[in-house]
């Protein structure tokens, strides 16, 4: 045995290192033997890819093990002198019990966050408890603690290791954003992943693998568990770590794609796949042309402008004669407000199933309003749902435009058309802007963005983590429309509500509900309530009957079902309120989110941009189709055909059929409908790659 006695975490941060870099290794070795289908690797790719590898496991093996610092920095004794040690124990004793506070951040979250902090604050706040006033513990428990994150670093590891050849199996590249999608489908993968392969056995030798690589690498080596280092000692070990990771971090970013050959089988094998997990996550895109089926560009974008009727879009896309006498609209303009629900499913509204009393406002507009029955969300995230009412374009493969870092588009969104008519655009939140990327996007594409930071602390009644009530957002944009009206500017306003939110918090004595009206229904009805008072507040002002009100979800409570695209669960209410302009209507045509703003468009008078793939809902043309997707699965409903594009180039394709209570049964198809692939082809492609 060594006789020398090592800084505990020092050897384990050069052990881990050398252990992700043994296996990264051998995945880039198994990689070249298992190529993609007509690929191929000649010798001197191979060394490169092996070598620029390696140092990139370097690399990513120092940032991934930066996090021990935190560890190092515990292993210090100075904590449990009296007065750090008590100022310690006081905070986290605070922490514990702030846990406990139900009007704290937690809480407002709701879910299973508040027991998990208690939990997480309980637990440090006794384990120091004990090692502060019982000296004689606190050796073993560093013992205990460092060995149990050295385990967990080896696992995971080696775990890894197996995890990349599997899904390079599968997709025959290293991690990109499909597997950033499966944090988000997080239930459905780990059932896949459970019934596909052997994943206990997997487990069961990766544990004995981590086990015996701790028992190898610590039986000879003697560690030092006290006073492991002085403060100087502390702050040049530091510095080293932070300097390293700073020089990993440009080698990954400058360096290492600059050594990338032109053989895309190679650059892949040399790539580390948690960099590229990262990079995937940070950029939110799919390389649509590496995954998907492709047509040439020109046929694309030829069918694409039939498609979408680009010719015909220099004259307004006219209203059919069936519908054309129930608009009333002046020929000079008039307001629209967007109201945006948070999750509101059409099945929430009794006229589509929905329990009574939930949604009594919206059911009583129903009979007063134009009413598209039949139209789908394009995603289950807010972000798509905003993407689709300003953009009109179906929804891309990976994240939504809204999140990503390019995410101008100059002239493209309803924003830009209607500001250049002399409308004033704003997009108002009950939320903070910066979430999910919304400020930004907006701000940039025409809107003036209004948040939650906009709205004087005097005039918010309630307000939980994610923003204030809706009856606080509804009473604001009153103000900001009055404000709006004295300009003597007409305006467009797209609201963003945000209550119809777990932790489903909202002010009390606003609804009558039986139960715990904490839940999911309760924040549906108060939603529901907030909307019907904000229109009989609205009616008292001078712009009302001069405004469109359109009342639309950004996307379904729930995406889960037996297939990919449960098209029940992409089913949302869309209804048009103007009582002295729009005439009650239902429209049973199949549509989709996209066309909304097409549509609203025709009953203004105002031509459709070309780059819009949405129509007009109401018009003869209206090609009586719909787009839903998740980030990866792409789904395009047309006679009653679901035609899904997946990763892989997979096609596939179900029948939709109606059942006795309302809801929709989805069976595989056997021989593809070839028309609809290639229609569904040609949106998704032009979509992904061309429009910009």
């Amino acid at each position: 045995m060594d006789k020398k006695q090592h800084n505990p975490i020092w050897a384990i941060a050069r052990d881990l290192i050398m252990l992700y870099l043994v296996v990264g290794f051998v995945v880039r070795i198994v990689l070249m033997f298992h190529l993609p289908e007509g690929a191929s690797i000649s010798a001197g790719e191979a060394v490169r890819a092996v070598a620029v590898g390696v140092l990139n496991d370097l690399a990513m093996g120092i940032l991934l093990c930066l996090p021990l610092l935190l560890v190092y920095l515990g292993h210090n004794e100075w904590k449990y002198r009296r007065l750090p040690g008590s100022t310690i124990l006081g905070v986290l004793a605070l922490a514990f019990a702030y846990s406990f506070y139900h009007g704290s951040i937690f809480h407002q979250y709701g879910g299973a966050l508040p027991k998990i902090v208690h939990w997480l604050f309980g637990v440090k706040f006794a384990s120091f408890a004990l090692r502060y006033f019982i000296p004689k513990i606190r050796r073993g428990w560093r013992i205990a603690t460092t060995y149990i994150v050295w385990g967990i670093y080896a696992f995971v590891f080696i775990f890894n290791g197996a995890s990349e050849y599997l899904f390079w199996d599968e997709f025959s590249v290293r991690y990109n954003f499909i597997a950033v999608d499966y944090l988000v489908y997080t239930h459905e993968v780990v059932g896949n992943i459970m019934e596909s392969y052997a994943v206990v056995p997997m487990v069961a030798v990766a544990l004995m693998l981590t086990v015996g690589f701790i028992w190898w690498r610590s039986r000879r080596r003697s560690f030092k568990w006290e006073n492991i280092y002085t403060p100087s000692g502390l702050l040049r070990h530091t510095v080293v770590a932070l300097l390293a990771a700073v020089a990993s971090w440009a080698f990954l970013t400058y360096a290492s794609p600059r050594l990338e050959g032109e053989n895309l089988s190679a650059s892949q094998v040399q790539q580390s796949g948690p960099w590229d997990f990262l990079q995937a996550f940070r950029n939110s895109s799919l390389d649509y042309s590496q995954f998907y089926t492709m047509l040439p560009e020109a046929e694309c974008r030829a069918e694409y402008a039939r498609l979408c009727g680009f010719d015909n879009r220099l004259t307004v896309d006219s209203i059919a004669p069936q519908w054309r006498d129930k608009f009333a609209i002046p020929t000079d303009s008039v307001n629209v407000v967007l109201i945006t629900v948070e999750s509101l499913s059409a099945s929430f509204l009794n006229a589509y199933g929905g329990e009574p009393n939930i949604t009594p406002c919206l059911d009583s507009l129903i009979g007063r309003s134009l009413v598209f029955d039949n139209l789908y969300a394009v995603g289950n995230r807010t972000v798509r749902g905003l993407e689709a009412l300003s953009l009109c374009i179906p929804p891309c493969a990976g994240e939504s435009i809204i999140k990503r870092p390019d995410n101008l588009r100059e002239g493209q969104t309803i924003g830009h058309l209607l500001g250049s008519r002399g409308y004033e655009v704003e997009y108002i939140y009950a939320g903070d802007s910066y979430f999910d990327n919304m400020g930004d996007y907006f701000g940039k594409n025409g809107y003036k963005v209004i948040d939650r930071g906009e709205i004087p602390d005097g005039d918010i009644t309630f307000a939980n983590i994610w923003g204030v009530c809706d009856e606080d957002l509804f009473r604001n944009s009153l103000r900001i429309f009055d404000e709006n009206h004295r300009s003597g500017k007409p305006f467009f306003a797209q609201l963003m509500t945000v209550s119809n939110h777990r932790p489903y918090t909202f002010p009390s004595g606003k609804i009558q509900f039986d139960g715990d009206p904490q839940c999911r229904n309760g924040a549906v009805k108060y939603t529901d309530f907030a909307i019907g008072q904000f229109l009989r507040d609205a009616e008292k002002h001078e712009w009302f009957d001069r405004t469109i009100f359109i009342v639309i979800a950004d996307h379904c409570a729930s995406s889960a079902g037996k297939t990919s695209i449960p098209i029940d669960k992409y089913h949302i209410p869309c209804i048009v309120y103007a009582p002295k302009m729009i005439q009650p209507c239902r429209v049973e045509r199949l549509c989709s989110q996209i066309d909304v703003v097409p549509t609203l468009l025709a009953m203004l008078g105002i031509n459709m941009p070309t780059n819009y793939a949405g129509r007009n809902i109401l018009a003869d043309t209206h090609p009586q189709r719909a787009f839903m997707a998740t980030y990866q699965d792409l789904g395009y409903l047309e006679n009653d055909i679901l035609t899904v594009l997946s990763p892989t180039r997979k096609v596939r394709q179900f029948t939709v059929s109606g059942k006795a209570d309302g809801t929709h049964a989805e069976e595989a198809v056997a021989q593809p409908v070839d028309s609809l692939v290639h229609r569904a082809n040609v949106y998704y492609q032009y979509a992904n790659l061309y429009q910009k």
